[in-house]
């Protein structure tokens, strides 16, 4: 997988410095999120890891994706095809996205809470977390029904355990040294 994601570096960043010179970042991560998912699609799979042309494989890629990719996306997808570099398309989406994400100092966030949490409580943990994190922060909420009480946050590598069971471990590893 580090292979994959080295490849597709290059051109996540080719297509990001586009995006933020021609300031065309949601056309760009539409384009790119398309196309990647024209890459995961089997036949094209099949299709990429036979013995075509890059040519005949832009021709077909480019006429799946129709009207989905302007010219520099195309153009992308032609040096990715001459390059034998097509299937390193989804991970040069995720590449992009992140790209993205850090230029515009935002942060998905998963919020996983014991019951629904209402708008109020949504609104402090968003403040709270954009204060500490310093970045916009948008949550991905979800109900986990194993929690007793509370709410785990994990946002990148950090994780804020306020649940029940969270404070019994610690206080449980607490007493235990």
């Amino acid at each position: 997988m580090s292979e994959l994601t080295t490849i597709a570096r290059p051109y996540a960043k080719a297509a990001f410095d586009l995006a933020v010179e021609k300031s065309e970042f949601d056309q760009w991560s539409e384009m790119l999120t398309f196309a990647a998912e024209v890459a995961r699609n089997e036949t094209i799979v099949d299709y990429i890891g036979g013995m075509h042309s890059a040519e005949k494989l832009t021709e077909i890629f480019i006429s799946v994706c129709g009207e989905q990719l302007n010219e520099l996306g195309q153009n992308l997808i032609k040096v990715m095809a001459e390059n034998g570099r097509l299937t390193a398309l989804p991970e040069v989406c995720i590449q992009f996205l992140a790209l993205r994400q850090d230029y515009e100092k935002q942060i998905d966030v998963d919020v996983f809470s014991a019951i629904a949490l209402d708008q109020a409580q949504l609104d402090a943990i968003t403040s709270k977390l954009e204060a500490r994190l310093e970045r916009k922060v948008k949550l991905n909420c979800s109900v986990d029904e194993t929690l007793v009480a509370g709410v785990v946050i994990r946002a990148g590598d950090l994780v804020i355990d306020n649940s029940v069971s969270g404070r019994i471990r610690r206080l449980s590893d607490a007493l235990q040294s």
